[in-house]
């Protein structure tokens, strides 16, 4: 399945506490159990102000729905073209 990166450009966002995180993410848990099981959230990082969300999903429409179900910013959505680490460095 695809997989897409979500930014989302989230005012103070490092300082929310994390009674307010975890019921942001219940809030995506919740969307997505409505969408079913073709999206899925595999994990987010925050920063300062911006939060970025790996999914896998069929398309970014559906990723987008998600977000607007949700309530929350998708300010840019990148579709992954491929993924490499440090092993992607080894000669075979």
């Amino acid at each position: 399945m695809p997989r897409f990166i979500v930014e989302r450009e989230i005012r103070n966002l490092g300082k929310r506490s994390e009674v307010e995180l975890r019921a942001a993410a219940q809030n995506t848990c919740n969307v997505l159990q409505q969408l079913g099981p073709k999206i899925q959230w595999v994990e987010s990082f925050v920063t300062a102000d911006r939060m970025y969300c790996v999914y896998l999903a069929p398309d970014e429409t559906m990723v987008r729905e998600h977000a607007q179900r949700g309530g929350f910013p998708a300010n840019r959505i990148s579709a992954v073209k491929t993924v490499i680490g440090p092993t992607t460095a080894e000669v075979a």
